[in-house]
Parts: structure tokens; C-alpha cells; sequence
């Protein structure tokens, strides 16, 4: 780009917000549900609809896009020196089986808007700004989440996530490939300066506490197992009580056990099974085997390790008294991390020179900021949902927050541009 800049730090520049919003709604008919949510799962035929949008819409606004081996895509807009590694501003486009509008895509299409802004200016960064979505962070379809960031960060190796099967036993590898986002460039190879994330909180504090801007330090730890029960299928008539292998009655017995240690480390740990499969299903079957996910959280990882302990505990026990038999296997450990403290100061200091009421907050969730964190300075946004509610068809925003988040998102990449690499 030749142009030259015109205001000092991009001081006349704006977020557009009735052009994010626009955004939101027209992405959220790529899955769009009767209820008003989104089932956009990654890599299927709404995934690659969306990136398509995605290409086109950041192509308009003069960037190129590209997208590397595991399908993560890249959205730059050049720098005056463009040997400089961007700064970069990401999230994800794919959504629970039963999504909202806006769980991760506010964070790609907030950084459309900045993009958006600084097209519309003429004003050009010293680093060349990129937008990310990465690949399969949800981990609805593909477990574990935060798969491709994780790729790209060295937590996971290419391959091993490429042969991950989902519940059909569709290989990972072979559906990237099937929506046409399989890149050449090697994930992980491509130079970052900087990270910020912005994303609904998925939790109710900020509307509690009327904050509009959650300034986030840090996500909370989280571990997640997959148990197998494995009883005897039986007929429900005629096999007494006390002679049953009934092993779904003994996988209620342990997700009762899972709240009842989380309520033990209470109030900052959680503990959630979201996900049970019942063989045989039948009426008049006693279940023989069940399949079952458990997902435990806490600040401290110490804890989580605690929790882990017990659940290795009382399982087993459980299942030796209901006659069955039992198995608990860890599928993913993601340690707590603490972001930038240069990023959080750049986002504290955006959010008071906009004026708006803000506080200091630790996600609950875990995003592709985590795993960022291992390579770049890092750090994430909040704005409030409605009733703390995400993950939920009814999940909602208001226009307003959703454009104050990218109005501090773009403060906070324009401090970000001026601090790092200075000389």
C-alpha cells in the first residue's frame, strides 16, 4: 500500500456497527435454525458456506485471504512495512449443534469491522492486520476443542488431529479436504506479533455488574474424560433387580458423584456431563453400555487435579457396587493461562478512553486465545449476554455491546501496532 496515514494513531477511525450487525444476521442464516440459533458444525456443507462469505466479504474490503493445512484462514490487510509479523485478531466461525448467532463469530466479524474501519479511512498500520478463524474450535463435531489453534500452537501434531473420527466415523482429514480448505501452507508456520480475541462471556457477571467491556486476564483450567459403563442387556420383565447389570443406572450414580465434586471445590469449580449414549436405547432393554463425556473447570489447576483424583476415586467404586464394569479416559488437558499484561493494559486503557464501564474477568469457557498464549502475547475481550446464557439457540446481544467490544478491539489493536516492534 502507498497511502499515508492522515490522523495520528488512527484517532478519526470508527467501527461501522450497523455494518457488524448486518454481519452477524446475514452469517447466521449459513445453519440457520427454526428456533433462531445456528448449527453450523465444522467442516460440513454450512462451515464451508460460511468461509466462502467470509473470503468474499474481506476480499471487497482489499485483503487477501488464505488459509493454511488444517484449514485455519487468514484475512491480511497490508502494513507500511509488511516484513512485519501481524497483529492478528481471531475466533471461529463453527457452532454447537444447538448454537446462538453469536459464540465466536462476533470475534471473526469484530475483526472484520476493524478491517472495515481502517478501509474506509485510508489509514494504514505499520503491521499488517490479520482476522483468524480457526478451525473446529468448538470440538461438537471433532474432540477436543480448540483443535487447529492447538495445531498451530504445537499442542496437538497435524496428523493426529487429521485422524480424528467424529461419532460417525468421519475422518477429519477427509472432510477438510471434502469443503475445499485444506491449504498448502504447513499450520503453524506463519508468524504472529500479537493476538486479541473478542467474544461474548457466556456468563452473567458484566450484566450483573452493568459492565459493558470485560477485560480478560486469564482462562480458568480444564480437563475433559470419556467413561464407558459396560453392564449386560437384559429384559426388562423378567430379570429381577438384584440380578441386573444395569449400566446406565450406574453411569446416573456417577454423573451424580461429578456435581457432587464440583460442589466440593464450589464456587469456582464446575463440573458438566453434556454428552450420554444408551445401548441398547430399547423400552424394555436393561442398558448394557453406556457412553458418557465429563467436563472439569477451575482457576486453579491444582484443583482441577484434585477433582480428577476424586472422580479416578469414586468411579470405579460406583461401578463395583452396581456390578458393572468401568472405564475413565482424560481426552483433554488444558491448563489455566494467564494473558499479556501489556495486551490487558492495551484493552484497560481502550475500554476507559471510550468511557465505558469495565472490569477485570477470567473466562470460564476455554477459546483459541488459550493456546495463543503459548506463542504471542495474548489477550481477549468480553461484552455481555443476555441472562449469561451461550451455547443456546436463544443466546442474544444488543447492537450496542457487540459494537463497543470491536470499537475497544480496534483501540486496542491500534496501541498494539504503535507499541510492538517500535525499534
Amino acid at each position: 500500500m502507498t497511502q499515508q496515514n492522515t490522523a495520528p494513531h488512527g484517532s478519526n477511525i470508527g467501527i461501522d456497527g450497523q455494518a457488524l450487525w448486518a454481519d452477524l444476521m446475514e452469517t447466521a442464516k449459513f445453519g440457520g435454525t427454526p428456533k433462531g440459533g445456528v448449527r453450523r458444525l465444522t467442516l460440513t456443507a454450512e462451515d464451508r458456506q460460511v468461509r466462502d462469505w467470509f473470503v468474499r466479504t474481506c476480499e471487497s474490503l482489499g485483503c487477501t485471504v488464505t488459509f493454511d493445512s488444517m484449514g485455519n484462514q487468514f484475512a491480511r490487510r497490508a502494513g507500511l512495512d509488511d516484513s512485519l509479523p501481524p497483529i492478528t485478531i481471531g475466533s471461529h466461525l463453527d457452532t454447537q449443534p444447538t448454537g446462538g448467532k453469536y459464540d465466536g463469530i462476533l470475534g471473526v466479524l469484530g475483526g472484520l469491522s476493524v478491517l472495515r474501519a481502517l478501509q474506509r479511512s485510508g489509514y494504514v498500520t505499520r503491521h499488517p492486520i490479520e482476522v483468524i478463524n480457526w478451525t473446529n474450535e468448538e470440538g461438537s463435531r471433532f474432540t477436543p476443542p480448540m483443535m487447529c489453534s492447538g495445531v498451530f500452537t504445537g499442542v496437538f501434531t497435524e496428523q493426529e488431529v487429521l485422524d480424528k473420527r467424529d461419532r460417525a466415523g468421519k475422518r477429519f482429514g477427509d472432510e477438510l479436504e471434502a469443503i475445499g480448505y485444506r491449504g498448502s501452507e504447513p499450520c503453524g508456520k506463519h508468524p504472529v506479533t500479537a493476538y486479541f480475541e473478542l467474544h461474548i462471556e457466556q456468563g452473567p457477571i458484566l450484566e450483573a455488574e452493568h459492565k459493558t467491556i470485560g477485560i480478560v486476564t486469564g482462562v480458568q483450567g480444564a480437563r475433559w474424560y470419556e467413561v464407558t459403563v459396560k453392564g449386560k442387556d437384559a429384559h426388562a420383565g423378567s430379570t429381577p433387580m438384584p440380578m441386573r447389570h444395569d449400566a446406565l443406572l450406574a453411569s446416573a450414580r456417577m454423573i451424580e458423584a461429578v456435581s457432587q465434586v464440583a460442589c466440593a471445590h464450589a464456587p469456582t469449580a464446575v463440573g458438566t456431563v453434556g454428552l450420554i449414549e444408551n445401548r441398547p436405547n430399547s423400552n424394555n432393554v436393561v442398558p448394557g453400555e453406556v457412553f458418557f463425556t465429563i467436563d472439569m473447570r477451575d482457576p486453579d489447576d491444582a484443583v482441577v487435579s484434585q477433582m480428577e483424583d476424586e472422580l479416578y476415586s469414586q468411579l470405579p467404586e460406583i461401578a463395583r457396587r452396581s456390578n458393572v464394569e468401568m472405564e475413565i479416559v482424560r481426552i483433554w488437558d488444558a491448563p489455566a493461562v494467564h494473558f499479556n499484561p501489556e495486551c490487558i493494559g492495551m484493552v484497560e486503557a481502550a475500554a476507559a478512553e471510550s468511557g465505558y464501564a469495565a472490569r477485570r474477568i477470567v473466562s470460564g469457557p476455554g477459546h483459541d486465545a488459550a493456546y495463543m498464549a503459548h506463542v504471542a502475547p495474548t489477550t481477549m475481550i468480553f461484552v455481555p449476554c443476555e441472562d449469561g446464557l451461550s451455547h443456546n439457540e436463544a443466546e442474544s446481544i444488543t447492537e450496542q455491546d457487540a459494537a463497543a467490544g470491536a470499537g475497544v478491539l480496534l483501540k486496542a489493536i491500534m496501541k498494539a501496532d504503535a507499541a510492538f516492534n517500535a525499534g
